[in-house]
């Protein structure tokens, strides 16, 4: 289950959420998104109801934290903004303006005490220390608040060191204009910029990280909000879709989004499912059909019988899917984690010693600094009484108190936090736009470490719809069809339904069964109106120990098919022979140039199957594979027995669709079902890949290691950034170079840091 999290706003913030559920009596598993501001909850045991009163507990411990939390409600997302959305854009949109008021108020007062405009209002220090008052508890107090609230909690966040920086900042100046003999400068001007660099920050950041869920807000926009529903009259009524029932029938125009998952009923339509499995082709639709909701009808007029609606559907299943991906962490992000938890300590311990330092002996070691105007890292030199802060500091207690603010404020915990769920969240956005479902940021680190890669091979390289290729031996074709399918039309074996679809497809009428009897393995028999004998439908060699005899020509015609790697199946009259049907499962279209791809990304490849083995041989020749990449007649145990040979020295990843690869596909480091596989297989899964396209497979590991480049990138940067921001913001480059960096440029350094992780993983979408 998925719980919204409001409060958090740096990786130490996550940190302190994960801890906490984790804590609490009954979670097995916890993973906490800093981009989606929600947290993936596995519980002990069976899952209670999802409503609010069984997470009491949950939910009071988070709010006890200082993080307000509520259970996402099931279902398909609404498409357009709640009240709450609509207000909350509005407090960006003037938390943005306000942050352009203060920089603007700042800088003109920087001008004005240079003397580079004659505005003494602007320059006077009532008006930089009125003008401060009012920033930090008007637009800041939020930030103060929510800083000290963190603190008292135990869980330092980002909100916690801009807090002490500017509360140090603003304290320390109205000391020095009370007791002018302390002989501080008094830098009103500083905490206003800092703010205003702190709020134009987070709403770029937040205007950024809105970004990365676009893809699954454009899949939810694909669930209509009302329906045509068909009356018992034969009239229309629209009605909300929330409304409708299985069982019920509903129109569907041309043009018109498909609401719910049911059949078609009535009518024929071409419909495009590429919203949903990246299909380039629309589907022809004709009664029996099966569409899923989101899918766009094309053409014509449709009935339509409901059979699953709201979070049933599979448009829900998918943003499920892709909403609990994007909450389970990558396992690379746990270092991130782990550092950002304890980011906040170290960095408020960091300023301290920085504060001890310069005040007792920096100045002491290099007194110059105290003398010599330093060169500030943003606008210049000192001037004035609010030459920045560490600009013409006069005493050691000055500068030590500087140097401390300005390392509070450039410290970024955010970036580490915002460094993996940012990637995460767009890589799961953009492959389920086409179809790719993963589970999980684990599931996408895996992928991209996949070494071999191992394939079913029925319904999974070739269609799984096993079709008639030739009808042998007999001088009646017309007349073999229809006794095999009219005997086969009670079967369910995929091997009668190749013969039903060959006697549609030649319009061949079927003679309706007086009795019949199934052998397991080898064939049926029967009887048919109209026909005098017992007719036979089977495997040739069963039907010679049935006493069916076979001319030698016959005989040579078994030979060469079953060479040919077909299926062949038998069909007689009493002992005589009528024929053989020739069924053959054929490739998938762009097997070839998948498993192509696969290769030349440097996979190794191979094939298990339990079928016989010229079937096989037949299916790797044709798709390159050799013959220590083949096994056939394979049972389930023994899968599993290679894969896990594999697995001991190599990442392995299965690709199956049935209910026998499930096994194998739940022990393989990755699973891999496609979509038009069993349940069970989808179920069993890692990653599913809806549609027909093979080559989804390549292009999904395609995008599996591009995301886990972006997160190398991301932390690389995130760590680096820190690594370097703070020891100069502590004065490592003052006594040689008088250089430092000023608090208004270290907390625009500090929005642009996270602005930079988020707007690297916005890339991803880039070709």
């Amino acid at each position: 289950m998925l719980l919204d999290i409001d409060g958090m706003k740096c990786g130490g913030c996550v940190r302190a959420v994960e801890r906490t559920l984790l804590d609490q009596p009954g979670v097995a598993d916890a993973s906490v998104n800093l981009v989606t501001r929600s947290a993936w909850l596995r519980l002990e045991g069976e899952p209670p109801p999802e409503s609010p009163q069984s997470l009491e507990g949950v939910l009071e411990a988070l709010q006890n934290r200082g993080f307000p939390a509520k259970l996402r409600p099931s279902g398909v997302v609404g498409q357009t903004d709640t009240p709450e959305q609509a207000w909350g854009w509005w407090r960006q949109w003037r938390q943005l303006m306000v942050a352009l008021v203060l920089l603007l108020l700042s800088g003109l007062g920087h001008l004005a005490e240079g003397g580079t405009l004659s505005l003494p209002l602007i320059g006077s220090l009532p008006f930089h220390a009125g003008l401060a008052t009012v920033a930090l508890f008007g637009p800041g107090r939020p930030i103060l608040s929510g800083g000290w609230k963190a603190l008292r909690s135990g869980v330092p966040s980002m909100d916690t060191l801009v807090s002490l920086g500017v509360g140090s900042a603003y304290l320390a100046s109205i000391v020095a204009l009370i007791w002018p003999r302390v002989g501080w400068p008094c830098f009103f001007n500083e905490p206003v910029m800092l703010l205003g660099f702190v709020l134009l920050g987070r709403f770029l950041e937040e205007r950024a990280r809105r970004r990365t869920g676009r893809a699954l807000q454009e899949l939810a926009a694909l669930q209509p909000n009302t329906a045509r529903l068909l009356m018992a009259d034969a009239t229309v009524r629209e009605v909300p879709v929330s409304l409708l029932r299985p069982g019920e029938r509903i129109q569907l125009l041309a043009g018109d989004r498909i609401p719910v998952d049911g059949v078609v009923c009535e009518g024929r339509s071409a419909v495009d499912l590429s919203s949903l499995t990246g299909e380039p082709l629309p589907l022809d639709a004709e009664p029996g059909t099966e569409l899923s909701s989101g899918c766009l009808n094309l053409e014509g007029t449709l009935e339509l019988e409901v059979q699953r609606v709201g979070s049933d559907t599979a448009l829900a299943r998918i943003i499920a899917l892709v909403e609990q991906a994007q909450a389970r962490r990558a396992p690379i992000q746990g270092l991130a984690d782990r550092v950002a938890g304890r980011f906040c300590y170290g960095v408020v311990s960091l300023a301290v010693v920085t504060f001890l330092f310069w005040w007792q002996l920096g100045s002491r070691l290099w007194p110059q600094v105290l003398e010599v105007p330093v060169v500030m890292m943003d606008h210049g030199s000192g001037h004035g009484l609010h030459g920045g802060l560490g600009a013409g500091a006069q005493t050691p207690f000055g500068l030590g108190l500087q140097l401390a603010i300005a390392v509070l404020v450039v410290a970024c915990p955010c970036a580490l936090g915002l460094a993996t769920p940012t990637v995460i969240t767009v890589s799961s956005g953009l492959a389920a736009r086409q179809g790719w479902l993963f589970r999980g940021g684990d599931v996408i680190e895996q992928a991209a470490s996949v070494k071999r890669m191992v394939f079913d091979k029925t319904g999974t390289l070739t269609l799984g719809r096993p079709l008639v290729d030739d009808v042998l031996a007999t001088e009646d074709a017309a007349r073999v069809i229809q006794f095999g399918a009219s005997l086969e039309q009670t079967s369910r074996h995929p091997l009668a339904h190749a013969l039903m679809q060959e006697a549609q497809r030649r319009n061949i009428p079927l003679l309706p069964v007086q009795a019949s009897r199934t052998f397991p393995g080898a064939g049926m028999q029967g009887t048919l109106d109209t026909l005098q004998g017992e007719v036979r439908v089977g495997s040739p060699e069963w039907m010679q120990a049935e006493g069916v005899a076979w001319s030698s020509a016959q005989q040579l015609v078994v030979q060469a098919a079953l060479k040919r790697g077909q299926t062949l199946v038998a069909v007689a009259v009493d002992h005589e022979p009528l024929g053989l049907v020739a069924i053959d499962d054929g490739l998938r279209p762009d097997a070839v140039v998948a498993l192509q791809r696969l290769r030349t990304q440097g996979l190794s490849l191979a094939m298990l199957s339990g079928d016989r083995r010229r079937a096989v041989e037949e299916v790797g020749q044709a798709l390159g594979f050799t013959h220590d990449e083949l096994a056939w007649q394979l049972l389930p145990a023994q899968k599993l027995e290679r894969l896990e040979r594999w697995k001991a020295k190599e990442a392995v990843g299965m690709v199956g669709d049935g209910i026998n690869d499930a096994p194998a596909l739940a022990a393989a480091d990755l699973g891999i079902a496609v979509g038009t596989g069993t349940q069970i297989a989808q179920d069993t899964a890692d990653l599913v890949l809806l549609g027909d396209r093979l080559e989804a497979l390549p292009e999904a590991l395609t995008l599996a290691r591009r995301t886990m480049a972006k997160i190398r990138q991301n932390l690389f940067w995130a760590f680096g950034y820190n690594l370097i921001a703070l020891p100069v913001a502590a004065g490592v480059l003052l006594p040689s170079f008088n250089l430092l960096l000023s608090p208004p440029l270290a907390a625009l350094l500090m929005a642009l840091s996270s602005v930079t992780v988020v707007l690297n993983a916005l890339s991803l979408r880039l070709r």
